[in-house]
């Protein structure tokens, strides 16, 4: 392996699967972490896998159909992921309207019991099942293969004029089969129409292969099965800047230069197996950047810092000068404190793995020029994420509001639960408040009548706080009602929780 500090500059992938039960991958640029990927054992993605389904529900009033695909929870499939091919009454659809994916009446496509090939583009989330398409996409390492759509072009995110026209040119020197639509990935750049249509060749044979699994196999059944954290990994990220991908893992690190063989032989010596004894994200500088992750606050280098909030509903950024209060120009300060937060922001959005509604609260700024250029900022610095996004303008209460498509839980809720204590609120009942109620409930109790004795068992500090604050009122109680209460300490039990039992 190439020397450590090296390994701190330029742009590196770092895999860690020492442990069979998680594997982690962090892209660096110049050392700072970019980017994140976890994957567990224990909780296995299903996205981008294919499956043939049936139809066990259809639901008008929404618009969708829940699909039986094997998994835990059926699937949602709305009508608007649903191809043309499927409508009932055959009637002819333009690929304008195909690609408008107009407003559609879900019974005119399936029917209950009815067979369709989805493909998950959304993990489930809490409660809710994984979201279904059947407008499919099969990724190669220079292509993405689209069945059954008719249209081929180059990615959005390739932005050179001169590569994009010549990689138009080489699409129409490619002939796919007639059905067919493709797209060339950003990795595609720079690579000859040979390479190309090497890399269609093997999509086209793994689409056979669906195909004959979905006319042999009954549903439910997974007909395809996207490729492990790993190799996607690889495949989806190992462009030309990154200089090197280093892996702690022999099985791992072999099964990575088998794949580079594969699709591209020549890029081989950029792996590296990693044989120190020290782990990997320590000895690069990772772990500490991990775990910083998982904070709510992140600090910033002018002195200013965000505040990241996840909440059912939104995630709430709030961005604070902290430090950053030059005297002079309170206007120049929010502005620069603002143009660096976005940056950051953009950052934390994809460590995190953040989606849905975002709002961040900026700092207040009057000079509308200034509003536009934060606006931009963001938005040229959210341009290399994956994810689709809708940005709106700062509004009068220095709000920018903003979505970004959520595939799966964030890195937060996969990794961690809701502590026990507070429910995941963030704050407990103080121990005084706790105990006040307790005595309220067990007033209520000896007042009905409804036992010979009490018994409550509490938290000990709760139990002590009654014992000492409020021992004169609880033998004033038994007193009054000549029934004895008996005031336990559990150390197991949270400042919230407590039982009053009414023994007879």
């Amino acid at each position: 392996m190439s020397d450590l500090e090296a390994a701190k500059t330029g742009k590196r992938i770092f895999i860690n699967a020492d442990d069979a039960e998680e594997v982690r991958i962090g892209i660096t640029c110049d050392g700072v972490l970019d980017e994140v990927y976890i994957e567990r054992t224990s909780a296995t993605t299903h996205l981008g896998n294919i499956y043939k389904g049936v139809v066990t529900n259809v639901e008008p009033s929404i618009g969708a159909a829940f699909v039986d695909f094997g998994g835990e929870r059926n699937g949602f499939l709305h009508a608007s992921d649903i191809l043309p091919i499927y409508r009932q009454n055959n009637t002819e659809v333009s690929d304008e309207r195909i690609q408008q994916r107009e407003k559609r009446n879900i019974q005119e496509y399936v029917m209950k019991g009815q067979h369709v090939l989805v493909q998950i583009t959304k993990d489930g989330i809490g409660k809710k099942g994984p979201t279904l398409t059947t407008y499919l996409s099969i990724p190669g390492r220079y292509l993405v293969l689209m069945p059954s759509l008719s249209r081929s072009g180059v990615s959005k995110k390739i932005e050179n004029r001169e590569e994009r026209q010549r990689l138009k040119r080489v699409l129409e020197e490619i002939d796919p089969p007639p059905g067919m639509g493709y797209i060339i990935r950003t990795a595609g750049i720079g690579r000859s129409k040979t390479e190309l249509e090497k890399d269609l060749l093997y999509l086209l044979k793994l689409w056979n292969t669906i195909v004959k699994r979905v006319r042999n196999d009954r549903a439910p059944s997974l007909v395809y099965q996207e490729s492990d954290l790993v190799v996607r990994t690889i495949r989806d990220t190992f462009t030309p800047d990154v200089d090197e991908v280093i892996i702690d893992n022999e099985a791992v690190y072999r099964k990575a230069v088998d794949f580079l063989r594969a699709v591209m032989a020549e890029q081989e010596g950029r792996i590296s197996l990693y044989e120190d004894g020290r782990p990997l994200f320590h000895a690069v500088g990772l772990e500490e950047q991990i775990e910083r992750i998982y904070s709510r606050k992140v600090n910033m280098k002018s002195g200013g810092s965000l505040v990241i909030d996840q909440t059912e509903a939104l995630v709430a950024i709030d961005v604070n000068s902290g430090k950053n209060r030059e005297e002079g120009d309170l206007e120049e300060t929010a502005f620069r404190t603002n143009l660096e937060a976005v940056e950051e922001i953009a950052r934390q959005l994809r460590l995190r793995d953040l989606g849905g509604v975002i709002i961040n609260d900026l700092i207040d700024m009057q000079d509308e020029s200034h509003k536009r250029q934060v606006e931009t900022q963001l938005r040229d610095a959210l341009g290399e994420h994956k994810e689709r996004m809708k940005l709106a303008k700062i509004s009068p209460f220095g709000m920018l509001e903003m979505t970004r498509q959520r595939v799966r839980p964030s890195l937060q809720r996969s990794n961690a639960v809701p502590c026990p204590h507070c429910k995941g609120s963030g704050f407990v009942r103080t121990v005084d408040s706790v105990g006040l109620k307790i005595l309220r409930e067990v007033t209520e109790v000896l007042f009905r009548n409804k036992a010979r004795r009490v018994r409550v068992r509490a938290n000990v500090r709760v139990a002590d706080f009654l014992r000492r604050n409020k021992g004169a009122k609880m033998k004033q109680l038994e007193e009054e009602y000549e029934k004895p209460v008996l005031v336990v300490g559990d150390h197991e039990l949270g400042t919230e929780d407590y039982e009053v039992q009414r023994l007879k």
